[in-house]
């Protein structure tokens, strides 16, 4: 959970997916006619999936929400067993043994609460992260590598949620009244701070990046960052397809940190007007500043968390805190309480957060079509994510779940795009 935090606003300002050195996708005869009906051109569209992948992507994906459920869950239970097993009591008391330094205290116990929680998650992680994945075919990875990447990941939570947790008790001492406003200023801090690191020092940990070996690809995507404003001389492409067989591409990173990136998947498997679509929608979320925007927003859902577990505390320490050994909201050993208020916050608002992503998806995709001006190549970018997103959602379902469009309301959003244009041609 501590983890999901930091790394939350890296989540929001991910990638779409797009293209590479492929033909150009054979457009369906509905999606040609001209005048076009957006509505049957999606319809052409979508039919080219079969039908067995098609299944098999609603079931994985529709899995993923109860994924979502089960893993608020096993937090909460994780958090509970710490607590009531003494565990958690246990680890400050120890911490209390070496050093009388309120600082390196909390350090200790963070330090050996983070490793106790990845620890009691750990079945569920190699279930939801590994065999699952191999078991839709979504991953190409063996267990070692995958192993390997999940204990850099462990370092990573160590190394940046125990500073983290020893900011956020450091206010909670110094502001015991209002703890919880300067508790989510230590949090965003630390997730702008995340975004920040992320390109130049945390992505290298899982890939290799070095400048894209196309130099027509990289000339039409620096030429059209340049067009935008979006401050890059080079263009970078790095081996997912050891992990996986995705595409997707992003403009990460804040201020001098930024980097533009492609996946080799993307580069292997979709065409040159793909690849233009892809970037054009990437950088629309540089130019429309989604990543500051969405830094404020989480800071507010941030905000409302610690509000959330400020009162959560206090309800459950005046019910069970001498049972566990929790002295008060200073007390180290009470931190599993918060992080199980934080997991259930974040389930919570999960509509929440989703329409904000969501709503910058939208708009990325507007501008991409503004730029890239090619609708056909992004219905067939949007199939490709079809290969792990189900394309046609109920419309509760893409509200509560969604992260992006569903496939057919970005399609749509394409062939109505199209359509538009053919108008306009026409006058």
């Amino acid at each position: 959970m501590i983890k999901n935090l930091l790394l939350f606003v890296l989540l929001t300002l991910s990638a779409l997916a797009a293209s590479a050195q492929t033909a150009e996708p054979a457009v369906p005869a509905a999606a040609q006619a001209v005048p076009l009906d957006p509505v049957a051109a999606t319809r052409a569209w979508i039919d080219t999936l079969p039908a067995a992948q098609r299944a098999k992507t609603d079931a994985y994906f529709e899995g993923g929400y109860w994924i979502r459920l089960w893993s608020a869950l096993i937090g909460v239970g994780s958090a509970w067993l710490l607590l009531a097993s003494g565990l958690s009591r246990k680890l400050r008391e120890g911490a209390e043994r070496l050093t009388t330094r309120r600082a390196l205290r909390v350090l200790l116990y963070a330090l050996g609460f983070l490793l106790a929680l990845t620890l009691l998650g750990l079945p569920w992680q190699v279930y939801t992260e590994y065999f699952r994945e191999h078991q839709y075919g979504l991953s190409n990875q063996g267990f070692g590598d995958w192993a390997g990447e999940s204990l850099i990941g462990l370092g990573l939570t160590l190394l940046l949620g125990a500073p983290a947790l020893l900011g956020i008790y450091a206010v909670i001492d110094a502001a015991p009244r209002t703890w919880w406003l300067w508790g989510a200023a230590v949090t965003i801090a630390f997730a702008a701070f995340g975004s920040l690191i992320y390109p130049p020092f945390i992505a290298p940990l899982f890939n290799d990046y070095k400048p894209v070996s196309n130099p027509e690809v990289r000339d039409e995507v620096l030429s059209l960052a340049r067009a935008h404003g979006v401050p890059a001389d080079e263009v970078y492409e790095f081996n997912a397809s050891k992990q996986h067989s995705r595409i997707s591409a992003n403009v990460a990173g804040l201020g001098g940190t930024m980097r533009i990136a492609l996946n080799d998947n993307l580069l292997n498997r979709s065409s040159r007007g793909e690849i233009r679509m892809v970037m054009a929608h990437e950088i629309g979320h540089y130019v429309l500043n989604h990543a500051w925007k969405g830094l404020v927003f989480v800071g507010l859902i941030f905000l409302a968390m610690f509000a959330f577990a400020r009162r959560a505390f206090a309800w459950a320490h005046a019910r069970w805190g001498a049972r566990w050994g929790v002295r008060d909201v200073a007390d180290p050993a009470g931190l599993p309480i918060l992080v199980a208020a934080f997991t259930v916050f974040q389930l919570l608002a999960t509509p929440v957060n989703n329409t904000l992503t969501r709503t910058q998806e939208i708009e990325a995709d507007q501008f991409g079509l503004a730029v890239g001006r090619e609708p056909d190549a992004e219905a067939a970018v949007i199939l490709k994510l079809g290969e792990y997103r189900k394309m046609e959602p109920g419309p509760i379902e893409e509200f509560v779940f969604y992260t992006h469009p569903s496939g057919w309301r970005r399609i749509e959003n394409a062939m109505r795009w199209k359509a538009e244009q053919q108008r306009a041609g026409a006058r």
